[in-house]
């Protein structure tokens, strides 16, 4: 049951309306997420922002995804890992596979393995990785903005893992299947 009701159209304000039409314009649709973050028009400004800019980084769409599927899991995020879930399956066409691999921080690629576990030991770190993660992930051919990056997604990502926490918002996308074994 949602801690926190979703802005609707009825109930918003002029900032609020203008925010959530331009999100459904965006995604097609308004994500409970979203119509829970607009109670606070800056917070979920911010929050797009970031989004926005990180889309036209060096990762690829593949790669943001991974890390925003990766960090729900890590933050035992429901509502954010069956989101990415579907997203993975529907618009990347991963397989379950490919997208249980990615929740246990891993991947068939060298490259995108070294993101994922960068990524995974920056969650777990809170970002202070040891210098053998840093090299191992740069022998792996990651780069410097990559690096920047995944910690940006992480970031990202954390803020609506933990908003979602906080509000509850009723889950909107089917849920992901259980996540079973170890890294």
């Amino acid at each position: 049951m949602p801690r926190i009701t979703t802005v609707t159209p009825e109930n918003a304000d002029a900032e609020q309306h203008d925010l959530l039409d331009a999100t459904k314009r965006q995604l097609g649709r308004v994500p409970n997420l979203y119509a829970t973050l607009a109670h606070s028009p800056a917070a979920l400004r911010g929050y797009l922002a970031l989004r926005d800019s990180l889309l036209t980084g060096v990762l690829t769409e593949r790669h943001r995804e991974q890390l925003a599927l990766l960090t729900a899991q890590e933050n035992t995020c429901d509502y954010c890992v069956a989101a990415h879930t579907m997203r993975g399956e529907r618009l990347l066409k991963m397989t379950a596979e490919e997208l249980r691999a990615t929740r246990h921080a891993h991947d068939a690629d060298p490259h995108t393995d070294a993101i994922l576990q960068t990524a995974a030991a920056v969650i777990a770190d809170r970002g202070r990785i040891s210098d053998a993660t840093l090299e191992q992930a740069r022998a792996a051919g990651v780069t410097d903005a990559e690096l920047a990056e995944t910690v940006a997604h992480i970031a990202l990502n954390t803020l609506s893992n933990y908003f979602n926490h906080l509000a509850r918002p009723d889950l909107d996308f089917p849920a992901a299947p259980a996540l079973d074994g170890a890294r």
